[in-house]
């Protein structure tokens, strides 16, 4: 027997629904599960190979002042695709948070980010910038009361902020990990 969704009740509809689903499960047993649906979104994470930073942005987030009291999170650049494509998306999320103009992405993947709750995946990339592609002053859009900060980092401050565990937003962390091994040159890195 296999897995299967029997029942779904809608508890709310807004920026996100969730969902009560009723499930029968492989070995017969009911349960009742709950689902938070979510759009796709996308996440990336522009870097400068010949100054070795990285363009990040730092905000306020409700879920993380709620949790721990931190006023602001540190955080590659991410947003909802709203029907676009992804890279689409990438582009205009990165234009309206930090200005900066992407031509390349460098695609990574598409990850669950909260599989045991959430329906939202997201498609994460890479993206070379310059100087001369910061054409806007990014901070989000005003409407949305964004208010964010852009910041240029060194990506060897990067690294030993990922070493020390002091990354907390796991979508920079996946970036910057794998930026780390597929460019060890922008880090400074050793590793063969």
């Amino acid at each position: 027997m296999s897995t299967e969704i029997l029942e779904t009740k809608t508890a709310y509809d807004g920026w996100a629904k969730y969902i009560l689903a009723k499930v029968r499960l492989e070995d017969g047993h009911i349960a009742e599960r709950e689902i938070v649906k979510r759009e796709r979104c996308i996440s990336v994470l522009p870097y400068d190979a010949e100054r070795k930073v990285a363009l990040l942005v730092s905000q306020f987030r409700a879920p993380v002042l709620f949790e721990s009291g931190e006023q602001a999170l540190l955080e590659t650049i991410a947003g909802m695709c709203d029907g676009a494509a992804p890279e689409d998306a990438a582009r205009k999320e990165a234009f309206e948070e930090t200005g900066v103009r992407l031509s390349t992405l460098e695609y990574i993947g598409v990850m669950w980010t909260s599989p045991g709750g959430s329906t939202e995946r997201m498609d994460l990339y890479l993206a070379p910038y310059s100087r001369s592609d910061r054409i806007g002053r990014g901070g989000g859009v005003a409407d949305e009361h964004e208010h964010i900060a852009v910041v240029e980092i060194p990506l060897a401050d990067l690294a030993s902020k990922a070493e020390r565990g002091e990354i907390r937003d796991m979508k920079m962390f996946a970036l910057v990990q794998t930026l780390r091994l597929r460019r060890p040159d922008l880090f400074g890195d050793q590793r063969p």
